[in-house]
């Protein structure tokens, strides 16, 4: 067997071999059922045998894979005995959880873990998109973020673990005084021949530029030139109106004074929203977060889409339920 072999593989050889079902070993370690054979098959590569006999009715172990079951259980018995020992001394670690701003679903789902879990110390930062903050998780200087996965480089993605937790909607952050601004909903089609600042500029946001890129083609909607990075609430809103930008937003979107958040429809664009966490990561707090988030979207109904939605096809597939964690992610030319 390679010295290197990641106990993940092994966990996935474990549950298909005492499940004797791809899929519910599939629902036990909570991954997608793609995600299992594909490790289950990198599992095969790497020892030159097959391990299982499939069929379209049956799976059963093979000699080889019998012959590996009680050393994979050995390995994966001291690999949690290890983990468990490491966790209990760093379980009063805080947990670094980047919400991007005061309000949104990152901070709602931080409240209510807070509230839940008074034990634990959850410590908020505000990198302004995901694509910072994955930086930061994999580098070990940030724990858990929220935001678009689809927009993250593949190789970023790799080293990451996400759930879904929403669709927002996507709305445009405009002047009192415009000529939409009376608008209960703001159509897509009058929107165009507009500006509109998408943070174009901002490295640490690229996943939602690109998301309004997407929205924007075919429209006649322009986005904003590139603009350095705007730090804090009071330089966001003093850049905005001086510059005098309507600003692709989502619903939940922080006070600006002298403007006004109109939801956009025809079709309702949606920003999808996952909970992001450094791949490995064993802490309480992370259970809590993904406990509370999906709690919360059971309850409010944040993974239903809206009837004529708009959502990107890369999207779409990593928000699916079944999702795998890791997908080799493409951009396409059209979106759905």
């Amino acid at each position: 067997m390679p010295h290197d072999t990641d106990p993940r593989l092994l966990r996935s050889f474990a549950a298909v071999a005492e499940e004797l079902h791809f899929t519910r070993a599939a629902a036990r370690l909570f991954v997608a059922q793609q995600a299992l054979s594909r490790d289950i098959r990198r599992l095969e590569r790497e020892l030159g045998t097959e391990l299982f006999v499939r069929t379209t009715r049956a799976v059963a172990l093979t000699a080889d894979g019998a012959r590996l079951l009680p050393y994979a259980r050995g390995v994966l018995a001291a690999h949690d005995e290890l983990r468990a020992a490491w966790v209990g001394k760093g379980a009063e670690r805080p947990l670094l959880v980047d919400i991007s701003a005061p309000v949104g679903t990152g901070a709602r789902v931080l409240a209510k873990a807070r509230e839940q879990a008074p034990g634990v110390e959850f410590v908020a930062r505000f990198i302004s998109g995901l694509t910072g903050a994955a930086a930061e998780i994999l580098a070990g200087r940030l724990d858990v973020g929220f935001g678009r996965v689809a927009g993250l480089d593949p190789a970023v993605l790799a080293g990451l673990d996400h759930q879904p937790v929403r669709f927002e909607r996507m709305a445009v952050l405009l002047d009192a005084g415009h000529r939409l601004a009376g608008l209960a909903e703001v159509p897509l089609d009058a929107l165009a021949g507009e500006t509109l600042y998408a943070a174009a500029g901002n490295p640490a946001t690229a996943e939602w530029t690109d998301l309004a890129e997407r929205l924007f083609a075919g429209r006649g909607i322009r986005a904003a030139e590139p603009f350095p990075e705007i730090a804090g609430e009071e330089e966001f809103v003093r850049v905005v109106r001086k510059q005098g930008w309507s600003v692709l937003a989502s619903t939940e979107f922080m006070d600006v004074p002298g403007m006004v958040v109109r939801p956009l429809t025809g079709p309702v664009p949606l920003a999808p929203v996952s909970l992001v966490w450094r791949r490995g990561l064993a802490h309480p707090g992370v259970h809590v977060l993904r406990r509370v988030a999906r709690e919360a979207a059971a309850a409010h109904g944040w993974l239903e889409k809206p009837p004529g939605s708009w959502l990107p096809a890369p999207d779409m597939s990593l928000m699916a339920p079944d999702a795998p964690q890791v997908d080799g992610l493409r951009r396409t030319s059209r979106d759905t």
